[in-house]
């Protein structure tokens, strides 16, 4: 994709139809969830220069269903997050997880993530807020959701967007946020961090963090949870003290099943209580 122009592109890349070659190998530990009683598979969605892939999973009958928004780690749209997808629609859900890279490029399929990496560090956190403004507006349209009910959760880098998108969109009800990211440098991609809007946060998040997490010290946490404070969001953050980094990650070794549990137990119990 190194000819897009700022009017059009073409998103030449497909969903995975499998895990990201960049973690592999496959944990013993992965869980499938099937699509009986589901209407789940790729869409496109339309934004101001194209039309942007994306994982939907909703159940088969009915309408006027809650909206959660999943977003990925830097590993794309892949088999894991298509079945966290999945997971919602089973709880009666429309859940749909857009392919945010697309135009930097088709990271499922590179084998390193010292490849990955320099892709997702191109990607600007205003076309991300575009492109999830975007998806919203298709739920609304699709006529099975109800995005006066609208949620959303991410991991990783997705884990980071949550905050960001909560601080960006008001209409958000609820939020959870799996081990993102809480500060970094500001650049013109990344203009803030989530600790940059803790104190004028209006959304309720709830962040889950992991104590054993080598990527995000424990006192950024701390900072972040200092900052939330002063802000009207009634947010929250958990530590799980034992837990590495990536302890939802069911197809990792870092996954951790009783943290991992928890935390789904969590998210379900945050979003009914925020009506979601």
């Amino acid at each position: 994709m190194n000819k897009i122009t700022r009017r059009k592109f073409i998103a030449t890349a497909s969903l995975a139809t499998g895990f990201a070659l960049a973690v592999q190998p496959i944990s013993a530990q992965v869980i499938t969830t099937d699509r009986q009683g589901l209407v789940a598979g790729a869409v496109k969605i339309p934004v101001q220069d194209g039309e942007l892939p994306a994982y939907r999973a909703l159940p088969a009958t009915g309408d006027n269903f809650p909206v959660v928004l999943v977003i990925q780690e830097i590993f794309g749209v892949h088999e894991h997050i298509q079945d966290i997808c999945r997971r919602f629609a089973k709880l009666g859900y429309l859940a749909i997880a857009p392919e945010l890279f697309v135009r930097q490029g088709d990271v499922t399929k590179l084998s390193s993530i010292d490849e990955i990496r320099p892709i997702v560090a191109k990607v600007p956190d205003a076309q991300v807020f575009s492109d999830l403004d975007a998806t919203v507006n298709w739920a609304k349209k699709s006529g099975k959701g109800n995005i006066d009910r609208l949620a959303i959760t991410g991991f990783c880098w997705g884990g980071r967007i949550t905050w960001l998108y909560a601080g960006h969109n008001p209409n958000v009800k609820a939020g959870v946020a799996w081990y993102g990211r809480l500060v970094g440098d500001k650049t013109e991609v990344t203009p803030q961090h989530p600790v940059d809007i803790a104190s004028t946060l209006k959304v309720p998040v709830l962040g889950l963090y992991g104590g054993k997490d080598t990527g995000i010290p424990l006192n950024t946490v701390e900072q972040m949870r200092e900052g939330l404070k002063s802000s009207s969001s009634k947010s929250e953050i958990i530590v799980y003290p034992d837990a590495p980094h990536a302890f939802f990650a069911d197809y990792r070794p870092s996954y951790r099943e009783t943290e991992a549990k928890d935390g789904w137990e969590r998210l379900q119990a945050w979003f009914k209580q925020h009506g979601a």
